[in-house]
């Protein structure tokens, strides 16, 4: 995992969901990233020249795939992540994928037509998301944001708040929600909320572990208490 420098949570979270699938280890490689915004500075910390180091930095540990766990392309063009997946194996040989593309392909899987966005950004990031995402063919039937810049600050929004935005676009007939951050903590929510709301919850998290032990080839049987996406047929390759 390519992990944003400024990110409390993606780290022991994994390493929570991992906690019963011994057979399954995840490794870390910072990069830094402070705030999102769509100013130049905050866009550059994106370069994939920043990015691959860390890669071939991860790929001495021999490890079964990478993922930069980041949501950045949602923003920035779903084209950033497919180039920098591909630009990582051709330098490692290993298999990448990423937050952004690991969000747009369990909603293909899940067959979701009407998607609930649950962000921390601020008004102008959320805009560009929904631009960037339509493009690529996923229409963002609601939406709800807090307006947050300071990527340490996503870290610290508490449960209660990002249930209540997972309520809210879910209350507007969305067959799936995104939480789409990996450093804001709705990853230990998502399956009550999915009980409580019948809706697939998909947690940018949770869904970057689920691609990464898939391009892995590894098994996820053990993490069916973590949602939907661990459980059900239909996310299984």
């Amino acid at each position: 995992m390519i992990t944003p420098s400024s990110n409390s949570v993606l780290e022991p979270v994994t390493a929570a969901m991992l906690a019963a699938s011994p057979a399954v280890t995840a490794h870390f490689a910072r990069l830094r990233v402070t705030e999102i915004a769509l100013e130049a500075p905050a866009l550059g910390q994106f370069d994939p020249g920043h990015m691959l180091p860390a890669a071939e930095l991860l790929a001495d540990a021999k490890v079964d795939a990478i993922a930069w766990n980041g949501t950045s392309a949602s923003w920035l063009g779903i084209e950033r992540d497919t180039s920098l997946c591909a630009a990582i194996t051709e330098r490692t040989g290993i298999p990448a994928t990423t937050s952004t593309l690991a969000c747009l392909e369990a909603i293909k899987c899940g067959d979701a037509k009407r998607i609930g966005l649950v962000t921390p950004y601020t008004d102008d990031v959320q805009k560009r998301i929904g631009e960037v995402w339509g493009r690529s063919g996923v229409a963002c039937h609601a939406e709800r944001h807090l307006g947050l810049r300071d990527n340490f600050a996503f870290g610290t929004v508490d449960a209660q708040p990002i249930a209540e935005m997972i309520r809210a676009v879910a209350a507007e007939d969305c067959d799936a929600v995104v939480i789409l951050c990996t450093n804001l903590n709705g990853a230990g929510i998502a399956a009550t909320l999915e009980r409580e709301l019948d809706v697939l919850i998909l947690d940018s998290v949770a869904v970057t572990l689920w691609q990464s032990l898939r391009i892995a080839a590894a098994d996820a049987g053990d993490l069916a208490a973590w949602g939907r996406i661990f459980r059900e047929a239909r996310f299984r390759t």
